[in-house]
């Protein structure tokens, strides 16, 4: 039962396949779940990195969209583990710029997957973190881009250290409903979707490293959010300036800070480095 497990989500391929391919190499000592939403694809991910040595990778269905696949995967970890070492939320989406859905769709759907899909996880998985675990949510230095051009009102209450995450699933909320009725520029939002919800990553990340320090203060347990960088994936194109496993070296960096490690901790770390939000 005391096994060591890492999950990492969004991983059958582009930067979620390299962050399970840093962590064999970095020598973590346990089994490492890739997840993916495609059973096929992921254990055709899984096939690819044992051929190249990554013997303690595992294939396991996770659909983050979906609350009850999320609580499948914590009732296989707590009988199969006990518990969780290594959470990374890799698993997000974003459209294309020259996607043709109406914003209010993009905005939905976006807010699903990457703000909605990485909570749901968490509520479900967070609670059998081990003492000594590590959780990275993979953010977006979009996420610092979009919190400057947000107006003051809403800057203030997303840099607030008291925000609850009640009342941030509502400011995300109400993002949402005005994008669907046009509004959301003139509420002073960004006009950017993915952006949004990357804002909501990054201050989901403080608020829940917050709790952690509260109600475990002495479990040594590190949550932090991320920027990869911007990554040649299906998602971000060609023509983006790091590899996959490039953009891996922060999260894998994260997910590894040795035992007894004080900080980071709420933070959001670019390039190994903490990020002033």
């Amino acid at each position: 039962m005391s096994k060591k497990v890492a999950v990492v989500t969004g991983a059958n391929k582009g930067i979620g396949l390299a962050i399970v391919k840093g962590l064999c190499k970095a020598g973590f000592k346990g089994d490492i779940l890739l997840t993916a939403r495609n059973e096929k694809l992921g254990q055709e991910a899984i096939a690819g990195l044992q051929a190249e040595g990554c013997k303690n990778v595992i294939f396991h269905q996770l659909d983050i969209c979906n609350q009850g696949s999320s609580l499948k995967l914590k009732k296989f970890l707590e009988e199969k583990y006990g518990g969780l070492d290594v959470l990374v939320n890799n698993a997000g989406m974003a459209f294309k710029n020259s996607a043709t859905e109406p914003f209010g769709e993009q905005a939905e759907v976006t807010m699903r997957t990457n703000f909605w899909g990485t909570l749901w996880v968490c509520h479900a998985l967070l609670p059998i973190l081990r003492p000594n675990a590590r959780v990275v949510n993979v953010s977006s230095f979009v996420s610092k881009k979009s919190i400057d051009q947000c107006n003051p009102e809403l800057q203030a209450k997303f840099r607030n250290k008291d925000l609850s995450e009640e009342e941030l699933c509502l400011l995300m909320g109400e993002f949402v409903h005005a994008a669907q009725t046009g509004d959301h520029t003139a509420q002073g939002w960004p006009n950017t979707a993915y952006g949004t919800t990357k804002i909501g990553v990054t201050v989901l990340s403080k608020i829940q490293a917050r709790v952690l320090s509260e109600t475990r203060p002495g479990d040594g347990i590190l949550l932090n959010a991320c920027c990869p960088g911007w990554v040649r994936t299906d998602m971000a194109g060609q023509n983006a300036s790091k590899s996959p496993e490039e953009g891996a070296e922060t999260p894998v960096y994260l997910a590894m800070l040795p035992e007894g490690a004080k900080e980071p901790h709420g933070q959001l770390v670019w390039d190994k480095t903490v990020q002033e939000w």
